[in-house]
């Protein structure tokens, strides 16, 4: 284990999560035309349920308040429609009562959740099996970590490995890196019919290829390699993880600063083999280097390949290091804001061979604590209060998340 962290900024990391708690007590009332808030985690009632259930299992909150959250979070018809994931409907509900552990009060609704979810996993994944040997494209909902089989499984694997539907899923993933054709091209298996906004336009008038940890690539890899890491795997696992990487590899750009990868490829951009993003995206979470970097380092160390985790952490930290980039990041939200970043390069400083990762830390928590109190007035876990609590918490304690909440981000 590295040494703590001492900062002033750690030291005011707990205050200011505390503060933040405070002021997320009470569940908001939800507007009657938007019931479906109360089940999301993005923006909605789960998320601050997370909250409130890591601090009362860490005993820096109180079971009665993370009860109140869990009660709204659970309030009205909650569905498990193949439409909902892990950040919306019976799929977060559930990631929300795996976090309260031991407490037997929920384990009765968990279980009864889970199986709902499950079986949502079989149909998504026959329908999805179906259309790839269909050879047809795909969209967003259905591999993302948001809303697709990948965060499914990032659930199914934290709390519940043993189920036959995270086997399907892992082949699901497996058979989702071989190459489909469009417009007479080989493209990847994970290419979607639409454009980065889930819309069509010009530019992407043939689909896209995303890289991204929230909406692209670099989630399934995430999944498929905790999994191997975990000693859970399915036949051709191990040339899925390879055959991404290979991806990345092949789409890999050097700044002055350190490498980096472009957010999504259109059609054009991969015949010619050039991309049209000419600088480093946001060093964020969902789409920018942190996402893809950790992603890389989980797989060089599910696949031992130490030359990978070399390049992978020299890039994250080159990313963070670079005032121009980080610059770049303007709120507290764990999505595209520090929060994310900071818990991305805590869970990578953890494994790294490289000090460097673990030497920006102080840094990144002071940018983080200052940002906090500024933070939109929204209580979600995506970009709302919630998340920035959670990752502060992390800042303050130098400890892994008691609930594993970051498994949602597949980071952990």
């Amino acid at each position: 284990m590295s040494a703590p962290i001492r900062s002033d900024a750690a030291a005011g990391a707990p205050h200011t999560a505390a503060r933040i708690a405070a002021a997320l007590h009470h569940p908001p009332p939800l507007d009657p035309a938007e019931p479906w808030r109360a089940h999301s985690l993005a923006e909605g009632h789960v998320g601050g349920a997370l909250l409130h259930i890591e601090r009362a299992r860490t005993g820096d909150g109180d079971w009665e308040t993370a009860h109140a959250w869990i009660t709204a979070a659970a309030s009205g018809e909650i569905s498990a429609a193949d439409n909902t994931g892990l950040f919306l409907g019976a799929p977060a509900l559930a990631a929300a009562l795996a976090a309260t552990g031991p407490a037997p009060r929920y384990a009765r609704a968990w279980r009864r959740l889970d199986q709902a979810v499950a079986a949502s996993a079989h149909r998504r994944v026959s329908a999805a099996m179906d259309r790839i040997d269909r050879g047809k494209t795909c969209g967003f909902a259905e591999y993302d970590v948001f809303y697709g089989l990948t965060g499914i499984a990032a659930q199914l694997l934290r709390c519940d490995p043993g189920n036959s539907a995270l086997g399907r899923i892992l082949d699901y993933l497996v058979r989702l890196t071989r190459p489909l054709r469009v417009d007479g091209t080989e493209v990847p298996g994970w290419w979607v019919h639409h454009d980065p906004h889930r819309s069509y336009s010009s530019l992407f008038a043939h689909g896209h290829a995303n890289h991204g940890a929230a909406h692209g690539i670099a989630g399934p890899l995430l999944l498929l390699s905790q999994a191997l890491r975990r000693g859970h795997s399915v036949e051709g696992h191990r040339e899925a993880v390879e055959t991404i990487c290979h991806h990345l590899d092949t789409w890999q750009r050097d700044h002055r600063t350190g490498a980096w990868w472009p957010e999504q490829l259109s059609l054009a951009e991969l015949r010619s083999g050039l991309c049209q993003q000419a600088v480093p995206a946001r060093p964020s979470w969902c789409y920018g280097t942190p996402g893809i970097a950790r992603a890389q380092q989980v797989a060089a160390i599910a696949t031992d390949d130490p030359s990978r985790q070399r390049m992978a952490e020299n890039a994250l930290a080159d990313c963070l290091a670079d005032s121009a980039q980080t610059a770049r990041l303007t709120d507290a939200g764990l999505c595209h804001g520090w929060g994310g970043a900071y818990q991305t390069a805590w869970r990578a400083a953890r494994d790294a061979s490289d000090p460097r990762l673990r030497a920006l830390l102080p840094t990144m928590a002071h940018q983080l604590t200052s940002r906090a109190d500024r933070a939109t007035p929204a209580s979600g876990f995506l970009e709302g209060r919630a998340g920035t609590a959670l990752a502060l918490m992390t800042a303050a304690t130098d400890t892994a998340p008691t609930t594993g909440w970051d498994s949602c981000l597949l980071i952990d």
